[in-house]
């Protein structure tokens, strides 16, 4: 069975995101999208909240499913028998510090690393910049998924 995880933050969720989940799923027999818990950042979504978005934003795909994780990507890939992370690319840029992440993955386990570019129409998108042009009352609409949408601009009206 071909495994593969797309790790992140997914604060929140984009439809980039989501673009390269679902291209994953098309690729291999199993995804696990795995959301790193990071004790050191405060997201503007709980782990637990970002774990339940992506449930819900995923369950149309029969071969995806959602965890969390803290510690080494690699660990949890070894001990769920996953043997591919699969990274998305926007940009020249994000392929530099993504591409030393998998050598150091591939030297730390046998895990092997497959990039994936974005789709066009999400090149620009990341969960920090629509989380910013939120904040600021810009339209986000397009960027996330609709069940995204509604708890980001809860969250946000809520810290006002």
């Amino acid at each position: 069975m071909r495994t593969a995880v797309c790790p992140g933050s997914f604060d929140p969720v984009t439809n980039g995101h989501l673009d390269i989940i679902s291209r994953a799923a098309a690729l291999f027999d199993e995804v696990t999208v795995a959301v790193l818990r990071n004790p050191s950042k405060s997201g503007l979504f709980t782990v637990d909240e970002r774990v339940s978005l992506l449930d819900r934003c995923v369950r149309g795909l029969d071969n995806v499913n959602v965890a969390s994780f803290d510690g080494l990507l690699v660990d949890f890939c070894t001990e769920r028998g996953i043997a591919t992370i699969v990274k998305g690319l926007r940009a020249v840029t994000d392929f530099d510090s993504e591409l030393q992440m998998a050598q150091m993955n591939r030297r730390l386990a046998d895990v092997e690393t497959v990039f994936v570019p974005t789709s066009q129409e999400y090149s620009f998108v990341a969960s920090s910049l629509v989380k910013e042009v939120a904040m600021y009352g810009g339209d986000v609409v397009g960027l996330v998924p609709d069940e995204v949408l509604a708890s980001l601009r809860e969250r946000l009206a809520e810290r006002r």
